[in-house]
């Protein structure tokens, strides 16, 4: 092998190099705003300051709620150090059809195909077969378009919305 050959090197990326989250200083959060509790993306629907204390440091006190589970998580930390923001994308896809396995054959506006999200196990999902005309066996009977709202953090996306 030449000198030439051995600084021929090839290298693969998965991704754009984008980070899942960026750090924020726990006093800048604000309610409906999102942060990471526990590994989970949320939303904050609770917050509250305590005042500073024998130990020197304010406190925040986070209740949030998971962004796909639903669960309520909570947190609390010194209003000076930093937590995790997910970084929370939202797309709105063309809904075409469900396949037998529970997937949603979508379409992004620009025509390309998306079939990797998963039918919600709520009433969301629901939702979904009885607008499109589902019987159990996914046949369709109605030929009606939607749109549907993806969200996506952290590596995981889910259906949101159906409008």
């Amino acid at each position: 092998m030449s000198d030439d050959e051995s600084h021929n090197q090839t290298f693969d990326q998965a991704s754009a190099g984008a980070s899942l989250t960026f750090p924020m200083q726990c006093s800048a959060l604000r309610k409906g705003g999102h942060v990471v509790i526990k590994g989970r993306p949320c939303k904050i629907s609770e917050m509250s300051t305590s005042k500073t204390g024998k130990h020197g440091h304010a406190k925040v006190h986070l209740v949030a709620i998971d962004i796909f589970t639903n669960k309520k998580l909570e947190e609390l930390s010194p209003s000076t150090h930093n937590m995790d923001v997910p970084n929370v994308t939202r797309n709105e896809y063309q809904l075409l059809d469900v396949d037998s396995d529970g997937f949603l054959n979508l379409m992004t506006q620009d025509g390309t195909p998306k079939d990797d999200v998963k039918v919600p196990d709520n009433d969301l999902g629901r939702e979904f077969k009885t607008a499109l005309g589902l019987d159990d066996n996914n046949n369709r009977s109605n030929s009606k378009e939607f749109l549907v709202t993806i969200i996506a953090a952290m590596g995981e996306e889910q259906a949101n919305d159906l409008v």
